[in-house]
Order: C-alpha cells, then sequence, then structure tokens
C-alpha cells in the first residue's frame, strides 16, 4: 500500500484562522456565496436541502452531487432519502445518474431536473423526475432568517503556499427554513406543508479528493419548535496533522442567532461494530460564540441517545468502480457513513442569562473514513 505524503499542519489552514481574535466569525451570505464553483481540478460539489414533516413524520434529504473526482470529466447525481419510522413502504433511497446536466450560476439543470434559486436569494425549487421511485416537486424557503458562513469566504485551504493552494473545503448554510410540496415515493404522494416541515439547506465543496481532505466527520441538522442548530466537523488525515476544524450555527424564533467556531462534538458509549468502526450510542454538540450583532455571547449545548441508526451507508458501494479502485488502493480507505435520526434535547443560553430549552428531531452523521 503507498504511504501519502506528510505535510504537516503548516500545509493546512482553517476557515477558523480567517476569523481573528474579537471578530465575529458569522459573515453575510451574498448570493455569489450560492453559485457553483465548478473548478477544474478533482473536486466534489454538493446541495443538500433536509426536511422534517413535524405532521407525518416523513423526514430525509434531496442532494444534487457535482463531481470530478480524478480530475478528467464531471459527473452528476441526483439522491433522494425519505424515511418514516413506521411506514416502510413510504420510505426509499435512490441514486440516481443524471445526464445533460450543467451549472448556471446558481442555478443547476439535467434532464428531469431543475434546481433554482429566486431573484431575491430566499427560495430554492426543486423538481426532479428522474426517478420514478421518488419524484420531487420542493420548495425550500428560508423566509426572514440569514444564511451564514465562516470568515471571508467559508473555505479551509490546503497547500505549503498560501497563495496558491492545492486543496480546499467549502460550506455555506441555510440554518433554518420551511419546506413545501410533494414527494411522490414508490407511488405514494406525501405533502410537505410549509407551517408543518422544518428545513435546512447546505452547499459543500470538496476542491481535492475527498478521502485527501478529511479522515472523520461529524454533522448535526437539529430542528425544534423554536430552535435550529447546525454544526459540521471534519478531521485531516495524519498527512495534514489530523487537525479539527469544527463549525456550527443556531436560531431562535426563526432568527439567526449566530455562528460559532468553538464548537465540541463528543461520541459517547461507542463500540466498535463488524466493519471495525467505533459507532456511538449517544452524542453531545456544544457551541459558543457572539450574536450576530455581537451584542453578547450565547453558548448551546444538544446532546441524546442515538437509538435510531437510519442507515450505515458503504462509500465504497455507492462509487464508480475506477475511483473505488483509487481509493482503496491509495490511501486504504474503508468510508462509512452512520446516520441517525433521533429526538434529542437543545439547549440555548442567551446573553442575558436567559435558558430556551426543548426536544426536537435530529438528523446527525458520523462518518469514518481513514
Amino acid at each position: 500500500m503507498l504511504k501519502w505524503p506528510e505535510y504537516g499542519k503548516e500545509a493546512f489552514r482553517s476557515v477558523c484562522e480567517q476569523v481573528g481574535e474579537g471578530e465575529n466569525p458569522c459573515s453575510k451570505l451574498e448570493r455569489r456565496d450560492l453559485e457553483w464553483v465548478v473548478p477544474s481540478s478533482s473536486n466534489v460539489e454538493t446541495q443538500t436541502f433536509y426536511f422534517d414533516n413535524q405532521t407525518t413524520g416523513h423526514y430525509g434529504f434531496v442532494q444534487v452531487i457535482h463531481s470530478n473526482p480524478v480530475g478528467l470529466h464531471y459527473t452528476a447525481q441526483f439522491t433522494c432519502l425519505v424515511r418514516h419510522d413506521t411506514k416502510p413502504e413510504e420510505s426509499v433511497w435512490t441514486s440516481t445518474h443524471l445526464e445533460g446536466h450543467s451549472t448556471r450560476g446558481t442555478d443547476f439543470v439535467a434532464e428531469g431536473l431543475s434546481v433554482t434559486l429566486d431573484k431575491d436569494a430566499t427560495k430554492y425549487t426543486i423538481s426532479s423526475v428522474v426517478n420514478e421511485d421518488s419524484l420531487v416537486e420542493l420548495t425550500v424557503d428560508r423566509g426572514a432568517c440569514a444564511g451564514f458562513k465562516v470568515g471571508t469566504d467559508g473555505t479551509s485551504y490546503y497547500g505549503d503556499d498560501p497563495a496558491h493552494p492545492w486543496g480546499s473545503m467549502r460550506h455555506v448554510f441555510w440554518p433554518r427554513a420551511a419546506a413545501s410540496g410533494k414527494l411522490v415515493v414508490k407511488g405514494q404522494e406525501i405533502k410537505l406543508e410549509p407551517d408543518a416541515t422544518r428545513a435546512m439547506y447546505v452547499m459543500a465543496m470538496q476542491g481535492m479528493k475527498p478521502h485527501h481532505a478529511a479522515a472523520r466527520w461529524n454533522f448535526l441538522n437539529f430542528q425544534g419548535p423554536t430552535l435550529s442548530c447546525v454544526v459540521m466537523e471534519f478531521t485531516t488525515p495524519p498527512s495534514y496533522g489530523s487537525q479539527t476544524v469544527s463549525i456550527g450555527a443556531t436560531t431562535h424564533n426563526d432568527t439567526l442567532v449566530g455562528a460559532a467556531t468553538d464548537v465540541s462534538v463528543q461520541h459517547k458509549d461507542a463500540e466498535e461494530d463488524d466493519v471495525g468502526w467505533p459507532r456511538p450510542k449517544a452524542i453531545a454538540f456544544d457551541l459558543r460564540g457572539p450574536t450576530v450583532d455581537d451584542k453578547g455571547e450565547t453558548r448551546a449545548h444538544v446532546e441524546g441517545q442515538l437509538e435510531h441508526l437510519v442507515d450505515r451507508v458503504d462509500v465504497m458501494a455507492e462509487i464508480p468502480s475506477f475511483v473505488k479502485s483509487l481509493v482503496a488502493g491509495v490511501s486504504g480507505a474503508r468510508p462509512y457513513i452512520y446516520q441517525f435520526a433521533n429526538t434529542l434535547t437543545m439547549t440555548l443560553t442567551l446573553p442575558d442569562g436567559t435558558e430556551v430549552s426543548e426536544k426536537g428531531h435530529a438528523f446527525s452523521e458520523a462518518t469514518f473514513i481513514s
């Protein structure tokens, strides 16, 4: 097995380093932040729209994956996850190859699929007929709740020359939104009413081969009656010093409270499973940071048991064979994504000391790569 070169910590610049001492990590999203980057080098870009219907109990996400995995040519995939904990007949997972795809600024189109952003940059419309088992007519509207990025561009950089990085990792978010429309799952229509369906949106880009960018991931999308919390955390491979980048944000009453780079994730009661990874049985997330308006500090704590494992995704089974041989041969990667959907408890402490605590639906992921 080939050993990947050791570049050291100095060859990685976390997005958190863009935030100077005393500066607010929360930066406003502009329309250009939601445009597809489409670099010519190896990369994977995604748009993911999470939804959680409080009335019917359906939850999941739809996602566009636009990738150039080895720097040769672009491919595109549309994935759809719909779950209902007691109605398996209304649950589905589809991953469909797209033909005739192209990016158009903030929009993405392909044969049978369109993802468009309105002129005010507050509403996405997703329409897909690419798979008969998962037909999608969905609108995701952030309303008055602002989106955010961390620092100047939401990006961490890889490379020993800051002026010419050879890789990157980027995330921008809508932490609280409403979804409406309908899904047709295996012929069964599921209506999503905006008053009952909470949503979250993240656009991401890994501007290098994914298994060279990160060895571990943690992700949280918590949506409660009045509170929301999103966390994105990754740890670089040892070749970049096993450095952890944790960012997150909280909302209250459909208003962005603030973003944070002081974020920690704790796996609890982890046990090694049959594929050799330590699956957590409980989890805790802690965030601390200034309010959007710099009028004080907020703290958030989200915790609970991970009793319901939605899926354990074998990533190697989802990628083309030529990419699979490259990933396995060079890095020895064994990527698995553990997807959980559980009721967790969130407590938000506001600058005046007021605490707001409530239970909510949390879709979380723990990913192990190498």
